[in-house]
């Protein structure tokens, strides 16, 4: 993972450094949210995201860049960036709860009621709901549509 703020992490000090900022200001509210999304070269660039947004007093996040072969459906590709984002929300959520951090996890979807994957949004909501996630699609979905749309480019 790597972070604006602290540079190349691994997972283990991504949670150190989640905990430490939660613990700043135990009281406030957090929402934090997982969001992936991706572009095409010879390749797909698939970025995934984890923020902690500390409400009406910022936030921090993290994003990790894999590529992979070039996914061209279009449907496909925002069914993988979906299974992408539950894989590290659930074990996101997972580590959190050892940590005794339960604020729940959002999951970001970079798609939404204009574009051309508006028909799979129902189906997308119903997979991330059933996993046991919030969701949120654009244009509340900033983790997968602003942060991870940023570094994919």
């Amino acid at each position: 993972m790597f972070s604006p703020t602290y540079g190349e992490v691994t997972y283990e000090k991504m949670i150190e450094i989640i905990k430490n900022f939660i613990g700043k200001s135990p009281h406030s509210t957090y929402n934090i949210s997982v969001g992936t999304d991706s572009q095409n070269f010879d390749y797909t660039k698939t970025v995934m995201v984890v923020a902690v947004h500390r409400v009406g007093s910022g936030g921090i996040f993290f994003y990790d860049i894999k590529k992979v072969k070039k996914i061209t459906n279009i449907s496909q590709k925002l069914f993988f960036e979906t299974s992408s984002s539950l894989d590290i929300a659930t074990k996101l959520s997972e580590t959190l709860q050892r940590e005794e951090i339960d604020f729940g996890i959002s999951i970001h979807v970079d798609a939404g009621k204009n574009g051309q994957t508006s028909k799979l949004i129902p189906e997308i909501i119903g997979w991330i709901k059933a996993c046991g996630f919030d969701c949120e699609t654009k244009p509340n979905s900033y983790a997968a549509s602003s942060i991870a749309d940023k570094y994919s480019k």
